[in-house]
């Protein structure tokens, strides 16, 4: 006798849900590939995949006839058949696809085809059959595969409730389930403001459509990632005190052609039955690139369908839904379409902390640990936010865990070290001293190497007249390092911190051209020209990439401000590659020349460095304040 209660307990299990599921899928295509009898005596090999029809073109040859029935329903059927070959095929498509194929597929490349009468259809009237009512019709199946049938009426029940990895997973929060508010988005007071602003657009529609904006409140939220986009539509639909439906633009794509449209109709159709919702698309960039740029029309089909639902035919059903959709992309740094971009009247760009608001974030991740785990005394919150530049909310916060976690193994409270060594791990990854400490040659080498990028850092300093007290102040060093990092593939680094400006003038960007060029010329100063190492291909490669900036794309060193790399003449490119080749020699030549009065300097330390791996910041200041004469450095001429 069958056990009801096994079944349920059995289903419980994530893994023999998949097991049920596969199963499913073999009768499904049993019963999609099986064969049926036509009146002529001819069998049916069913199918829905479209890529057969594509198939065909490479296979004209062998075709005996294509006709297509009922190209005006909606579900047309191709139906082929191949010469020598009793099988008949018959592919069932959706009508929006059978447009496409019908124009990029069979028109496109000549492939002969014919619409089906209907003398033929009335002797093939099994062709036009679906697979359910074929099988509906025969009792012996029934009879002989009843707990098929039965098992798979179970997984499709448990589709329906929501099966791990099948489908587009959406979930419906309601607002007593959304968790935190506007108040910890720390900082970002403009965002905040657009925010409330939205807010009160949405709370006050009928003062807005007086001003005739009665369209939908479509919200485009942008920005880098772990910026908060997510968490600030759920703080929208917790304030409004709407339900909101969440899912992934990344699950539109069943692999199935059609798949992404009926998904976002299912979506649509769920939150317009619950009247007041936020449907919140995440990830959603995908769907903003522009559309017509593949050979395949119906790859646009979901971006087609996302488009009608965010502003087509006005009905009262979708009144009160409001798509949010995130993307960590945006219109000034991709290319996106048109179309898309003016469905979403709200557009809220999300920037990185700045440095106190960085600070503002550390001290809020610190202050959730219990009493006696953070030394308040001894954490310099300055010192982090200025090192940890760049860095996104949801980054520092796995500072403040990896400083955690670096706590708890070694039995210590956090501090500025520690968090400074967490930022380390969380950005460099693991250092590692045993690989390069048999490799003293190498290890001298990578030394002078990372010295020479650091003296490049701090020379123009030097030679404007600077104490080493205010160069020690100005610089962004943190450590030199000799240690490997497997992360980086590199056996040693110059680690420092960045700052806050983005603007950057031509006279920074030639300074950060020549730090870079630091390291290749301390190899060439004691090692000569031909004992450059390929340790100095990414520094290169990156002097490349500005200087090809500068010259080309910025027109810097040029009275006619263009950007020359829209030329693609030859001349044109042979013009400018002989531009960037001659700043680049002159930036060289000068860093070779620079680094040569701290020669003797850097012979000193670096035996230092070899004997301790690593030097802190504290640590090369304090020998250069007994190795450097800065009085003996003075400034180098410039060519023009």
């Amino acid at each position: 006798m069958f056990n009801f209660y096994k079944l349920q307990l059995a289903l419980k299990n994530t893994w023999v849900r998949v097991a049920l599921l596969l199963l499913t899928g073999a009768l499904v295509a049993w019963a999609a590939l099986g064969r049926e009898a036509v009146q002529d005596g001819s069998p049916v090999l069913r199918s829905q995949d479209i890529s057969e029809i594509t198939a065909l073109v490479a296979q004209r040859e062998k075709l005996d006839y294509l006709l297509i029935a009922r190209p005006l329903s909606e579900a047309p059927r191709y139906i082929y058949k191949f010469k020598n070959a009793a099988t008949l095929h018959v592919v069932k498509v959706p009508s929006t696809s059978h447009l496409s194929l019908e124009r990029e597929v069979l028109l496109r490349n000549g492939l002969p085809y014919a619409i089906a009468k209907d003398e033929y259809l009335a002797s093939h009237k099994a062709v036009l059959q679906d697979e359910g009512g074929a099988l509906a019709g025969s009792g012996e199946f029934l009879r002989r595969h009843a707990f098929d049938i039965f098992v798979l009426a179970v997984v499709l029940f448990l589709l329906k409730s929501g099966l791990p990895g099948m489908g587009m997973s959406a979930s419906v929060i309601s607002p007593d389930k959304l968790k935190g508010s506007m108040d910890d988005l720390i900082g970002m007071d403009d965002i905040k403001q657009e925010v409330l602003h939205l807010e009160d657009m949405i709370r006050n529609r009928a003062v807005y459509k007086s001003h005739n904006i009665d369209k939908p409140f479509n919200v485009m939220l942008t920005g880098p990632a772990g910026t908060g986009k997510t968490k600030l539509a759920g703080y929208l639909a917790k304030r409004l005190n709407y339900p909101l439906i969440q899912a992934s633009g990344s699950a539109l794509e069943s692999g199935y052609i059609g798949g992404g449209s009926k998904a976002l109709n299912a979506l649509y159709r769920k939150a317009c039955a619950r009247g007041n919702c936020i449907i919140f698309l995440d990830e959603a960039q995908a769907l903003f690139m522009p559309r017509g740029r593949g050979e395949k029309k119906w790859e646009d089909d979901t971006a087609n369908t996302l488009l009608g639902l965010l502003d087509g035919v006005k009905s009262e059903e979708g009144k009160g839904v409001i798509w949010v959709v995130a993307s960590n992309f945006d219109d000034a740094s991709t290319q996106m379409d048109e179309a898309m971009l003016r469905r979403f009247s709200v557009k809220i760009n999300f920037r990185l902390p700045n440095k106190t608001e960085r600070q503002e974030l550390l001290r809020s991740f610190l202050r959730r640990k219990e009493e006696g785990c953070v030394d308040w005394n001894d954490v310099d919150l300055n010192q982090v936010a200025e090192i940890t530049n760049n860095l996104s909310p949801a980054l520092l916060e796995t500072v403040v865990e990896r400083a955690s976690m670096l706590s708890i193994q070694e039995k210590a409270v956090i501090n500025t070290d520690l968090l400074f060594r967490a930022f380390e791990r969380a950005t460099i990854g693991l250092t590692d001293r045993a690989t390069t400490a048999e490799k003293t040659r190498q290890r001298e080498r990578i030394a002078l190497h990372e010295l020479g990028h650091f003296f490049m850092q701090i020379d123009p300093y030097l030679r404007a007249g600077l104490s080493l007290a205010e160069v020690k102040e100005k610089s962004h060093l943190l450590k030199i390092s000799t240690e490997s990092v497997s992360k980086l593939n590199a056996l040693g680094y110059v680690l420092s911190a960045g700052d806050d400006m983005s603007l950057r003038t031509l006279e920074e960007m030639e300074r950060d051209v020549m730090q870079l060029y630091g390291g290749v010329a301390a190899e060439e100063l004691f090692y000569g020209a031909r004992g450059i190492s390929v340790g100095s291909q990414n520094d290169i490669q990156k002097a490349t990439s500005m200087l090809d900036t500068m010259v080309n794309r910025l027109s810097m060193y040029s009275r006619s401000k263009l950007d020359y790399s829209q030329f693609k003449s030859e001349s044109g490119a042979e013009h400018t590659l002989g531009q960037v080749e001659a700043k680049a020699d002159e930036l060289y030549s000068h860093t070779l020349q620079a680094i040569g009065d701290y020669r003797a300097v850097m012979d000193s330390i670096k035996d230092v460095l070899l004997e301790r791996y690593v030097l802190s910041k504290d640590a090369v200041f304090a020998l250069l304040e007994e190795r450097l004469d800065v009085a003996a450095l003075h400034p180098l001429p410039r060519a023009a």
